[in-house]
């Protein structure tokens, strides 16, 4: 083997060794940028959740609904990003309308007798139908 065959064998393989080593590193990176955006969706759930502390009574169970479902909503979305499917776009719209559920039943709270039975079913039924519509998408 000649001296100049010896030096493409060696530059094939460093080229090689560079591509096989940045495809290995990619999907931590990944992951790190998945970890990062986990970590910081709890931190903005954490942050609402202390602002919903300031409020009294029923509108600070509604804040923390909503606080709720938004970070739920948002932990759906990333897998969906990270790991996307029919299934994690399932969970993204029924996230959706679990959230807003929650938050709908908070504020039927405020009110009573037969109106808040009205509110509730309501409330049920619209989640009802936004779940059925999540799996009539798929």
């Amino acid at each position: 083997m000649g001296k100049s065959n010896v030096i493409l064998v060696a530059l094939g393989f460093a080229v090689s060794s560079a591509v096989v080593a940045q495809q290995q590193r990619l999907p931590s990176d990944v992951y790190e940028v998945y970890t990062a955006d986990k970590e910081r969706i709890e931190r903005e759930y954490k942050a609402d959740k202390q602002r919903c502390d300031s409020l009294d009574g029923n509108a600070e169970d509604i804040c923390e609904a909503e606080a709720k479902g938004r970070e739920e909503v948002a932990k759906a979305e990333l897998e969906d990003k990270y790991r996307p499917s029919k299934e994690s776009r399932y969970e993204v719209r029924a996230a959706k309308a679990k959230a807003d559920y929650r938050v709908a039943k908070e504020r039927c709270d405020d009110l009573s007798g037969n109106v808040k039975d009205v509110c509730l079913e309501e409330a049920k039924a619209a989640q009802a139908a936004a779940i059925a519509d999540a799996k009539r998408e798929d």
